[in-house]
C-alpha cells in the first residue's frame, strides 16, 4: 500500500512555473527601448492602438497576456531572430505562449496595417513628388521605384516538394520581391514564392505587372537589373553601352537602382528574421510569410519619419513631359530624348 502511494506521488504532475512578465515599455527610456525593439515608444503606441482590438484576450483565470506585452514579444523576436524560448525567457512566459503570440501579432499587423503602409501612390501629385525624389539621386526621370528580389532564409518544410524552396545560393528560402522608392520604403511586396523561382517569374505573375499593363501609372517606369526583361515600363541597364548617352544612362540607372539593395540591407539589419542570416524556423509557409510581411510594415513605419520633401519638383516638371504618350521601348526613348541632351 505504501509503495502504491509512493508511486502515485511520483506520477503527480509537476507544479507549473509562474513567470513574472516584464513590461519593458515602462522599464526603458526611449533610446534603450528602440535599441531592443527597433521602434520608438511613439511608433510602438501607434501600432498597438491599431491592432489592439485584434490581439486582446479575455481569460477567466485573469492571467491573460495584455496586448502591450504581446507586441513586445513579437518585436523582440523580429529584432533578434533568436529561438522563441529565449524570447519567452526575456519577457517572462513559456515557449509555447511566445510562439502563439508571435503568430497572432503578425497576423494582426498584416491584416490591419498592410494597405496603409505598403502602397504605391495613386494621386497624380503624389506620383510627381515620388518621381522628383527619385530624380534627385542621379537625374533619372519618370522613375517610380526600383524592383528586385531578396531571399528570406527558412527551415525546410519537408515533403515531396522540399527542394523547390532551395535557392541558387544553396539554402532554403522564400524569394521576396519588393518595389522600393528613394526613401528606401517598400511600396509593393510579394512574399509567397519558393526560393528556386526566378525573379522574372515572380514579376510576371504579380499584381504590380498587372497595374502597369493597365496603365495605372501611365508615364512612370520602374528600374530593374538584367534579370528582368526590358519592357515599356520596366527599364533595365544596357549590357554593352557604346555611345556617351548610353554610358550616362547606365550610370544613372545603376545609381538609382541601388536603392533597392540599400533597402534590403536596412530591413535585414533592423529585423534579421525577415531576410537576415538567421531566418525563421516555422513549419508552414503561411506563418513565415506573415512574419516577413509584418516586418516590412514595421520597417516602413520607421522609415516614414525620414521622408524628405523634394526640392526640385518645379525643375523636374520643367524638364520632362509628364503626359508623354506610351512607348514600346522607354529605355531607348530615354537615351535618345533625354540623356543625349546631357552629353
Amino acid at each position: 500500500m505504501e509503495n502504491m502511494q509512493e508511486g502515485q506521488q511520483g506520477r503527480q504532475r509537476e507544479r507549473r512555473w509562474k513567470y513574472e512578465r516584464i513590461n519593458y515599455f515602462d522599464k526603458y527610456n526611449n533610446k534603450e527601448f528602440r535599441m531592443r525593439f527597433r521602434l520608438t515608444k511613439f511608433q510602438f503606441h501607434e501600432v498597438l492602438t491599431q491592432i489592439e482590438h485584434k490581439i486582446v484576450q479575455i481569460n477567466i483565470n485573469n492571467n491573460a497576456v495584455i496586448p502591450t506585452i504581446q507586441l513586445l514579444v513579437a518585436l523582440r523576436y523580429y529584432a533578434t531572430a533568436c529561438f522563441l524560448q529565449v524570447v519567452g525567457d526575456f519577457i517572462g512566459m513559456s515557449t509555447g505562449t511566445a510562439q502563439i503570440i508571435v503568430h497572432r501579432v503578425s497576423h494582426a499587423i498584416v491584416n490591419e496595417l498592410f494597405d496603409k503602409y505598403i502602397k504605391i501612390p495613386k494621386r497624380e501629385e503624389d506620383i510627381l513628388h515620388l518621381m522628383a525624389q527619385n530624380f534627385e539621386i542621379s537625374g533619372m526621370i519618370r522613375v517610380i521605384g526600383a524592383i528586385d528580389c531578396v531571399h528570406a532564409r527558412i527551415k525546410s518544410y519537408g515533403g515531396d516538394d522540399a527542394e523547390l524552396w532551395r535557392c541558387r545560393k544553396g539554402f532554403m528560402s522564400i524569394n521576396v520581391q519588393c518595389l522600393v522608392n528613394s526613401n528606401l520604403e517598400i511600396m509593393d511586396i510579394v512574399a509567397r514564392w519558393p526560393g528556386s523561382t526566378h525573379d522574372s517569374t515572380i514579376f510576371a505573375n504579380s499584381r504590380l505587372k498587372y497595374r502597369f499593363d493597365n496603365f495605372e501609372c501611365e508615364n512612370g517606369i520602374i528600374l530593374g537589373d538584367r534579370g528582368y526583361a526590358n519592357s515599356r515600363y520596366l527599364v533595365t541597364p544596357l549590357a554593352n553601352p557604346e555611345t556617351p548617352a548610353e554610358v550616362l544612362f547606365n550610370e544613372a540607372h545603376i545609381r538609382t537602382c541601388c536603392m533597392v539593395e540599400r533597402c534590403f540591407g536596412c530591413w535585414g539589419n533592423m529585423f534579421p528574421v525577415s531576410n537576415g542570416r538567421m531566418g525563421t524556423r516555422f513549419q508552414t509557409p503561411e506563418r513565415t510569410i506573415n512574419v516577413i510581411l509584418a516586418t516590412a510594415i514595421l520597417y516602413n513605419i520607421t522609415r516614414r519619419d525620414s521622408r524628405k520633401v523634394p526640392q526640385s519638383i518645379g525643375h523636374y516638371i520643367s524638364i520632362t513631359q509628364v503626359h508623354s504618350p506610351p512607348c514600346s521601348d522607354d529605355r531607348q526613348r530615354l537615351i535618345d530624348e533625354y540623356f543625349s541632351r546631357l552629353v
